[in-house]
C-alpha cells in the first residue's frame, strides 16, 4: 500500500472559520470577542460567520483588508473564494415599484 502525496494544486474548500483564525493570529488576538471588537461588528456576526449563517460580503472584507493590512485578494485565498468576477444583478439598484 502507497500513499499518495497530497495534492496541492487543488487549495481547500471555502472556509470562514480559516479566515477568521488567520485574523485572530495576524491581529495577535485572544478570540473572537476581541476579533468583533478590532473589526467594529457585534460579536454574534463573528458567530454567524463561524456557523455559516451569514457570508464574508465585500463590507466585512474590506473592514478586514483596513484592519489587516492584507490584501482582498489574499483575504480571499485564506477563505477558499476562488470565483473570478463577483457578479451583482441589476435589480438590486432599480427602484422599488410603487403601488
Amino acid at each position: 500500500m502507497t500513499d499518495t502525496p497530497e495534492d496541492t494544486t487543488n487549495p481547500p474548500g471555502y472556509d470562514p472559520n480559516r479566515l477568521l483564525d488567520a485574523l485572530i493570529e495576524q491581529l495577535q488576538l485572544k478570540n473572537d470577542a476581541a476579533l468583533s471588537r478590532a473589526l467594529e461588528v457585534a460579536p454574534p456576526i463573528i458567530s454567524k460567520i463561524r456557523h455559516r449563517t451569514m457570508p464574508v460580503g465585500a463590507s466585512m472584507l474590506i473592514r478586514m483588508t483596513e484592519i489587516s493590512g492584507l490584501e482582498i485578494g489574499q483575504l480571499r485565498t485564506i477563505l477558499g473564494d476562488r470565483r473570478g468576477k463577483f457578479r451583482i444583478s441589476d435589480k438590486q439598484f432599480k427602484p422599488k415599484d410603487k403601488p
